[in-house]
């Protein structure tokens, strides 16, 4: 099913409330030794607060390009990027690094977890970073831990816990801090088939809770998840289909 037509939007705008995620004609271009690549090439997307969002396409579509702005990693070469009613294309470094820790959550393939830490500590890092107070990131880390049903392994460290285990401790912490995207990028690349339907299902209950997800993947099976799928290509939307619940 094609998704509807979102309202129109003219440079000078301001989205709509319920607007977590706007991209307005976004351009991504990098000199590859003289050579202009052109990553994106004027990208408009619109995600609702509650979305849950599949980017698919082939390598060199432009897929990561978007994420990496959508996650405020990268800024624009040209075009609009408004994320929770905010303009964040024309932040500078600083200004990116404070949305990135309040508003977006991060999930990797590759877990990420400091190896020496239990789930906890781990999860609890981004609230250092944040200035919170011990008992507070405590509180905060254990509750999203329990969340995402690892309340019994907060004192385990990584080597001591399965690769499910170990991307479950990874959704935690990005959710400690509440944010209002969580964005995943190949989150099962490292997972066997039943384990990559396990972390499925800790997103199809995060989204239930209210979480808007945006998940980047190559594989057709682990988009089938999502409730929305955006394919690009050739740094282009190829097509944007709701898909059946």
């Amino acid at each position: 099913m094609t998704l509807p037509l979102p309202q129109t939007f003219r440079t000078g705008d301001t989205p709509l409330p319920d607007i977590v995620i706007l991209t307005h004609k976004l351009t991504r271009a990098y000199d590859m030794g003289g050579e202009v690549v052109r990553a994106l090439q004027g990208v408009s997307i619109q995600i609702r607060k509650n979305e849950y969002v599949a980017v698919m396409g082939p390598s060199g579509s432009g897929k990561s390009t978007l994420m990496n702005l959508i996650g405020c990693l990268d800024t624009p070469t040209s075009g609009e990027y408004w994320l929770n009613g905010q303009k964040v294309s024309d932040l500078v470094d600083d200004e990116l690094a404070r949305i990135r820790n309040k508003e977006i959550g991060f999930v990797f393939q590759t877990f990420n977890l400091l190896p020496r830490a239990n789930a906890l500590h781990n999860v609890e890092l981004p609230l250092i970073y944040a200035g919170h107070g011990a008992r507070e990131r405590r509180a905060q880390a254990a509750r999203a831990l329990e969340r995402v049903g690892l309340g019994d392994r907060m004192e385990h460290r990584p080597n001591e816990l399965s690769g499910g285990q170990r991307q479950r401790v990874a959704i935690a912490r990005a959710l400690v801090n509440d944010p209002s995207i969580l964005l995943a990028d190949e989150p099962t690349g490292n997972l066997d088939s039943t384990t990559s339907a396990e972390i499925m299902a800790v997103f199809r209950d995060l989204h239930r809770q209210g979480q808007t997800i945006v998940m980047v993947t190559h594989e057709h099976d682990i988009a089938a998840h999502a409730a929305r799928v955006v394919t690009l290509r050739d740094g282009l939307i190829a097509s944007d289909q709701l898909q059946a619940a």
